[in-house]
């Protein structure tokens, strides 16, 4: 169920990304304001509550409690260090490593993280994370020349990815776009993300470097898959909604929504797609004429929406293995309904998928 606070968080966020019309904001104490901040920090985002924050100090008259000073002057400093100026250092090193690989001639096309930050209005208050990135293919080779010329560890224990280090940030070179393993419809998805994965017109300069971007039909297809997968695998963040609203807002009209909207019926996408845009319109303010497809059935969308504010199993996974494994069955089991909402094959055939996938990566379990 929706609180105050979850109320109050949405708004905030609502005009973090300028969305002034229709906002309310309910009376805040001390102790709200301590639990927003730990909220919006969970969420991954912070710098747009302050954005908030800030539009209402300065021009609304509704704010009737003023956050602490003391309070706000730390989350400045926060956003300041933990978001803008690590943005900064994120750029220089997929600068850096897109310039190792195209000295050597790879081409090196960025997913998820950097490329859904140039999407929003101030890119810099998307919280940095990995640095993924696809080589058209060439992944096996990047990864041995690394090791050589760099002497780079590469981690190998993880499905559809490996991962080493680059500059202080974890990079994610992706060999397939989605973990073929884990359900029956991803090796048929893969299919097709290899093929739009082919398309190089798409690209950018980082740092005096060539970056390229998934096209639009590539992105939006991999966002919408790689949203459900979080959602109905544990939790899905309130940041990842916003990635995709931004996509749209910006976008809309070089994706072929007919063929999207076709192979989201084919794979169970299609009505967590409409709730997650249902959201996008009704809860942050976006415009319902950027969407293709906003037919959704109010109560689920307000059950998808609680999952996403507050997810049934929020408590971290113990550490001992045979509890782990018990929680993440109970996790299974009682995340059923998403599951169902998010994927076309039956939960049993994906759960014995599943466990051959992580015997096949005994790391993952």
């Amino acid at each position: 169920m929706t609180t105050n606070i979850h109320k109050t968080f949405l708004q905030l966020v609502r005009l973090g990304i300028g969305h002034t019309e229709n906002t309310e904001i309910e009376r805040l104490f001390a102790d709200d304001w301590k639990a927003l901040k730990a909220f919006a920090e969970e969420q991954g985002l912070s710098a747009v509550i302050l954005d908030g924050i800030d539009r209402l100090t300065v021009n609304d008259s509704r704010f009737t409690v003023e956050l602490p000073l003391e309070m706000k002057l730390e989350w400045i400093g926060e956003v300041f260090q933990d978001y803008e100026g690590r943005y900064v250092d994120y750029r220089k090193a997929i600068g850096n490593l897109a310039g190792f690989y195209n000295n050597h001639g790879f081409k090196m096309m960025v997913i998820k993280g950097y490329a859904c930050s140039l999407d929003w209005p101030r890119p810099e208050h998307r919280p940095c994370g990995d640095i993924d990135i696809w080589l058209f293919g060439k992944q096996k080779e990047a990864d041995e020349l690394l090791e050589k010329e760099k002497g780079i560890d590469i981690d190998n224990s993880h499905h559809h990815h490996t991962v080493f280090e680059w500059n202080g940030f974890t990079a994610e070179n992706h060999y397939d776009f989605v973990n073929v393993y884990a359900h029956k419809s991803s090796r048929e998805l893969e299919k097709i993300f290899k093929e739009l994965g082919n398309d190089d017109s798409h690209f950018i300069e980082v740092h005096g470097e060539k970056v390229y971007l998934p096209s639009p039909n590539l992105h939006a297809l991999f966002l919408i898959r790689h949203m459900s997968a979080h959602f109905a695998g544990a939790e899905l963040s309130l940041r990842q909604v916003l990635d995709w609203a931004f996509f749209v807002e910006k976008h809309t009209a070089e994706v072929n929504w007919k063929w999207l909207l076709e192979l989201l019926e084919k794979y169970g996408m299609k009505d967590f797609f409409n709730c997650i845009n249902a959201i996008c319109v009704e809860e942050l303010g976006f415009s319902l004429s950027i969407f293709s497809n906003v037919q959704f059935l109010p109560s689920l969308k307000e059950k998808v929406l609680d999952d996403i504010l507050e997810p049934a199993f929020l408590a971290a996974e113990p550490k001992a293995l045979i509890k782990r494994i018990v929680y993440k069955y109970q996790r299974w089991q009682g995340n059923a309904w998403k599951q169902e909402l998010c994927y076309n094959e039956s939960r049993w055939s994906a759960f014995w998928t599943g466990i051959w996938a992580k015997l096949l990566k005994p790391a993952m379990i």
